[in-house]
């Protein structure tokens, strides 16, 4: 399984960011020498993956309805010695994990999975969506509510989540900790990248996440971190993650 392609695309264009800005922005030097304004599809900080002045790949993908023919999908970062390739698109994990799912990655711990829901509402107020519902195929089984975490953010070989503040997420958890026990609730940290071994809460970068995500662990709330490898023209399963409840 490991090294498995689960998702392919046209080879990427390579090129050397510039700058940043206005969060959703980002202007990169293509290797002919233009320099074009990329959709940056990253809303946080992007900690220790945006280095001005390091190689991006990007998506060229013109169309009436954007306005933006570019789409910034990787970033190359320092790594153990080397470098690594990042998958920077946030709206990609969720589809990964779908895909990994289906492909029976996750059978050990989810099992024979009849029927998959993207965006479901739920929560105490109803005001929630979860990134994915699923129902066993074995009707005495509980419905397993999973919420899926980018995560870039590494010390060392270890992959973190937050990589800043996130109300959203501590919301995410007390919810999850709410659907218990009639339902399993299961946190997975989507790795987009291959070069980590352990996942852990981001306690430097938001203590009360840290705290609530031991306590959640504590109610029963499951944590299944999984890993990809992202390369100029596909996205490779890179297996399942251990997980440590602290920074």
């Amino acid at each position: 399984m490991i090294g498995k392609t689960i998702s392919t695309f046209p080879i990427l264009t390579e090129g050397t960011l510039k700058k940043r800005y206005k969060r959703f922005l980002a202007d990169v030097e293509l290797d002919t020498g233009e320099v074009v304004t990329a959709h940056c599809a990253n809303t946080g900080p992007m900690k220790g993956v945006l280095y001005p002045g390091g190689r991006v790949r990007l998506r060229y993908a013109p169309s009436p309805k954007r306005k933006l023919a570019w789409s910034w999908e990787q970033a190359q970062v320092p790594s153990l010695g080397g470098f690594c390739w990042v998958g920077i698109n946030t709206s990609l994990p969720n589809k990964l994990v779908r895909m990994a799912i289906e492909e029976g990655f996750f059978k050990k711990q989810f099992g024979e999975i009849l029927e998959i829901k993207n965006e479901v509402v739920y929560g105490v107020e109803r005001k929630s969506r979860i990134d994915l519902l699923l129902t066993p195929k074995d009707p005495e089984s509980r419905k397993i509510f999973i919420e899926v975490k980018n995560t870039t953010w590494v010390k060392g070989t270890r992959a973190l989540f937050p990589d800043t503040v996130t109300s959203r997420g501590q919301k995410h958890l007390k919810e999850m900790i709410a659907e218990l026990p009639s339902a399993r609730a299961v946190l997975v940290p989507c790795i987009s990248r291959n070069d980590v071994e352990v996942f852990a809460p981001g306690d430097s970068a938001d203590k009360e996440y840290g705290d609530l995500f031991r306590l959640a662990l504590a109610k029963g709330v499951e944590v299944v971190p999984c890993s990809f490898n992202f390369q100029v023209d596909r996205i490779t399963w890179q297996g399942l993650k251990p997980f440590d409840e602290r920074e």
